[in-house]
Formats: C-alpha cells, sequence, structure tokens
C-alpha cells in the first residue's frame, strides 16, 4: 500500500502497525529514487530515525540493496532491519581503518552524531560531530551525501517570522550546535574540494508516537505536569515524511553541496498544543512561564518547492499522538528537550 493522505489510519493500534506506516513509500518517493542508480548506504542507522529511514528506503525499491551501519550496541535493532531485508554491517565510525573497509555505496545518508548528554563530553561531541563527517566526506567523495543536520544551527528568530531560510549565517548557542555547524562546514568544504554532490539536511523536529514535541507535551497533559512555553513555538514533522524527504534529496544534490530546512511548514504555538491535548484528554493543562519572542524555527519553503507539503498534517498527528499516550503505549524514554533556549543538552 502506498502512502497517501486518504489511506491514514484513524489511531495506529502498536508499534507492529506504526512500524509499517513510517515505512510505507509514497509514489513521489518511490519515483525520485528510480532517478538514482546505486545502492543506499545508511551510516548511523540505529538511531531513533534510521531504521525508519533504512525501511522505507527497502520498501520503496525492494529490488535495490539498502545497506545499515552502525556499532548496533542494541542487537535488536539490527535483526529488525535485517527481518525487513536491509543489510548491516557493525563498524565504529570513530576507526577510519573501519571506514575505509566499507563498500563504496554511490548513495549515502549520513546519521551518525551525538545530541542528548553532549554537555557530559564535549570532546566526544566535536569528535562525532566534525571528525567523523570530515572521515565520511574523503572516503566517500565518488558518492552524493545528503548529510544529516539540524535547525539548531540557526540563531533564535522572531515567531511572528517565517523562519530562518537556508541562506541564513549560522549563529546558535551552546557547543553541541556549533558542533553541529562544524559537522556541516566539513561535509561543504570536502564537497568543494572533491566535488562531492549532497545536501545538508537541517531537521526541525521528527517526531511519532513515541517520542518527539508532541509526546512530550501530551505525555505531560496527560500526567498534570507543568509545560514551560518560554520557548513557545516549533516545526515539527511526521518522521515518516522527514525520512521520505531525506531519501528524495538523493535525486536532488548540488555540487558543492547546499542546505535544506525539513520540518513541518506551520509554525505552532506550544500553549494552542497543549490546549488541544487537554481537549483530548479532558484535563486542563498547566502551564508555566511566558512565551519569548524567539525561537528555534526554520522556512521550509524550499522543501515545500521540491517535495510538495509533508503527508501527515498536526490535527493529525495531535490525534494519533493522544489516543497513543491515552492509552499508556510504549515511549523511547528520550525527550527532545524543545524548550530549552541556552543550548545545553
Amino acid at each position: 500500500m502506498l502512502l497517501t493522505r486518504d489511506t491514514l489510519p484513524e489511531t495506529i493500534p502498536d508499534t507492529a502497525a506504526l512500524d509499517e506506516l513510517l515505512c510505507r513509500p509514497s509514489q513521489a518517493l518511490i519515483d525520485d529514487l528510480r532517478t538514482v542508480e546505486g545502492d543506499i548506504m545508511i551510516l548511523g542507522v540505529a538511531g531513533k530515525m534510521g531504521p525508519t529511514l533504512a525501511g522505507l528506503a527497502k520498501s520503496a525499491l525492494p529490488d535495490r540493496r539498502v545497506i545499515g551501519v552502525a556499532r548496533f550496541s542494541d542487537p535488536e535493532v539490527k535483526n529488525w532491519l535485517q527481518a525487513r531485508g536491509v543489510e548491516t554491517i557493525n563498524c565504529d565510525l570513530l576507526d577510519e581503518a573501519a571506514i575505509k573497509a566499507l563498500p563504496k555505496s554511490p548513495n549515502v545518508i549520513f546519521m551518525a552524531g551525538r545530541k542528548f548528554g553532549a554537555e557530559g563530553d564535549l570532546s566526544l561531541t566535536w569528535a562525532m560531530n566534525t571528525h567523523v563527517p570530515a572521515l565520511i566526506a574523503q572516503a566517500f567523495a565518488g558518492s552524493r551525501i545528503v548529510a544529516f543536520s539540524t535547525g539548531c544551527v540557526y540563531p533564535f528568530v522572531p515567531v511572528d517570522s517565517k523562519g530562518s531560510p537556508e541562506d541564513m549565517a549560522p549563529n546558535p548557542p551552546g557547543e553541541y550546535a556549533q558542533s553541529c555547524v562544524g559537522r556541516e562546514r566539513m561535509f561543504e568544504y570536502f564537497s568543494r574540494k572533491l566535488s562531492t554532490p549532497g545536501r545538508l539536511f537541517r531537521l526541525n523536529y521528527a517526531i511519532d508516537m513515541r517520542y518527539g514535541v508532541l509526546h512530550d507535551i501530551a505525555s505531560k497533559v496527560y500526567l498534570g505536569k507543568p509545560i514551560d512555553v518560554s520557548l513557545g513555538h516549533v516545526n515539527f514533522i511526521w518522521q515518516g515524511d522527514a525520512a521520505s524527504q531525506a531519501l528524495r534529496c538523493l535525486a536532488h544534490c548540488d555540487t558543492p553541496t547546499s542546505p535544506i530546512n525539513v520540518s513541518g511548514h506551520e509554525i505552532l504555538a506550544v500553549r494552542d498544543l497543549a490546549a488541544k491535548f487537554g481537549r483530548h484528554f479532558d484535563r486542563a493543562p498547566v502551564i508555566v512561564g511566558k512565551e519569548e519572542p524567539t525561537a528555534w524555527l526554520t522556512n521550509t519553503s524550499l522543501a515545500v518547492k521540491l517535495f510538495g507539503e509533508p503527508i501527515v498534517d498536526t490535527d493529525q498527528l495531535v490525534a494519533w499522538t493522544a489516543d497513543w499516550v491515552a492509552r499508556s503505549m510504549p515511549s523511547l524514554g528520550k525527550p527532545t528537550k524543545y524548550e530549552v533556549r541556552d543550548g545545553r543538552y
């Protein structure tokens, strides 16, 4: 079954149904990937979004070789991928010799990096977010490289703006976000030097039912916990839509590489989202703080021009999340920390 607005379910009953939905391709994804020849390799596949992206690629092109690379400290992730036809390779991306031994796929999605707990070992954060990209950019100079980045490379912008466009100069708070600028600069430098086509995939808040901005807000409303609205406005996007756009970027690479903002096209107030969940749960949200006039927001006009609007809209995501949280369904236990303003994750 193809993913369309007409085929979206009213609710998502369990994690098996969630995984199937996340890995369901659209016709547009299939069409774009058919224009890109060769295998697809996902580096750092074992994170929150990597399995979805790998599974989606395999669903879109079942006859194409899809390779997932990671340390696989959790063997269940490896088993999940292999069950869906994704080849797996164990590799520590801090090991230069191991990188050089990887097969040279013509299409690379780079997802490795370090975010949560970054303040605890900043040297490792910088190594993962700048040294590893430099190694990958050189080892895969002959490939297309779509490198995951973040909207956190931008400064805060007024909430009544349209968000940061791609040509806004990065100037973020905090060492984590600064290291993400470093990651982009490594890919940009070697793309220019080695004529490597690519995209810098500046993603703001992908979500599924088990984690994300909506899960954070919904859980707090449901449990009666306070919701800080100091950082009071957000963009976010269904993880399946984000994964689809990342794969489609392989058909829309630039030489040298260039950034593209990926998120929902709406700028949404945290207070309003909390109120929506309050209506679903029949309880008033506990709001603390006052909205600041600025937030981390991105302008996704370029992505909408290339890919169209995301298939799953905000109202559908709110309804799915409310139902999931109310049934006490599984959570990854990884808060997005969207409300943080000082860059300390």
